[in-house]
This record gives structure tokens, sequence and C-alpha cells, in this order.
């Protein structure tokens, strides 16, 4: 708890309140603030979400509630990199798995975990959409397709 407290405490509320002010008496204006909000924090604060609720009027509930419904909103802190890996069924034939398996190993992360350093986030979706490349893995928006385990070091060292 004294945690929280503490990050509140050092929250620096002046962006949040630019952004805010933009949506004040508007409705309908939940997931548009928590857009803007996640594009300047590159993820959802807890200090602004809670600020946004109370400077809305909304209750923080319903705004929880919106968080967790979109996969499009986070919680914590990514990385610089996000690292999706497909698993639809043309990528997973291929491969995907051991792909996905080599990503782990390397960076020492789960599905949906961040590195420590904060560069790299690996995130398993359920297609890219790029079946011609199998498997394939976007690193931001760069793809890399016909993936092999034994080129992902190499992939990966290209983004320190």
């Amino acid at each position: 708890m004294a945690a929280v407290i503490e990050q509140e405490q050092e929250f620096d509320y002046q962006r949040a309140d630019a952004i805010i002010e933009q949506f004040l008496g508007k409705k309908g204006m939940i997931i548009p603030a928590l857009q803007k909000l996640q594009d300047e924090y590159g993820y959802l604060p807890r200090p602004a979400v809670e600020r946004m609720a109370k400077r809305m009027r909304i209750p923080s509930s319903k705004v929880y509630g919106v968080i967790t419904f979109y996969a499009q909103f986070k919680l914590s802190p990514r990385g610089k990199y996000i690292i999706r890996v497909c698993k639809g069924t043309a990528c997973h034939i291929q491969g995907s798995p051991k792909i996905a398996e080599r990503i782990q190993e390397i960076l020492q992360v789960e599905d949906g975990e961040t590195t420590p350093d904060l560069k790299f986030t690996l995130e398993e979706v359920a297609c890219i959409g790029a079946c011609a490349l199998a498997p394939v893995m976007m690193i931001n928006d760069d793809p890399h397709g016909r993936l092999s385990p034994d080129r992902i070091k190499e992939i990966l060292d290209s983004y320190e």
C-alpha cells in the first residue's frame, strides 16, 4: 500500500490533466480519453486513470471495466519493442510455438510480459495476416517471416 501512495505522490499530474481537459463535459469519451492517456505514457498508470475517473465524474470501477474489457489497454509499462508472434493456423503448423519458446528462453519472459529493462514485450497473437511468411512475428511494425528458432537471437540482437 505504501508503494501505491508513494507512486501517487511522485506522479506528475500535469500531463494527464492536459489530456483529460480535452474530454471534460463530453459524453462517451472514456475510450478516446484512455487511448490518449496510453499514447502519452505508453500504458495506463493507475494515478492517471484515477485522476481521469475523478475529473470526468465516472466511477473508477466503470473506467477499469472498460480497460479490462479491451485488449488494447495496458495497465503496466510495455517495452520499447513489442514482439508479436503469430499463433494462427498457418504459423502454428510451420512452427510458431518453437519461435515463441525461443523468444521466451532468450528474453526470460512469458507471453504478455515485459523485460525488466523495458526493452521488449512479448505478445502471442491470433493472426498477423501474413500467412505466406509463416511462421511470422512482428517487432513493432517490422515483419520477420519464414522464421526458424536459430534466427531469433540474431533478429533480437539487431534491436539492441
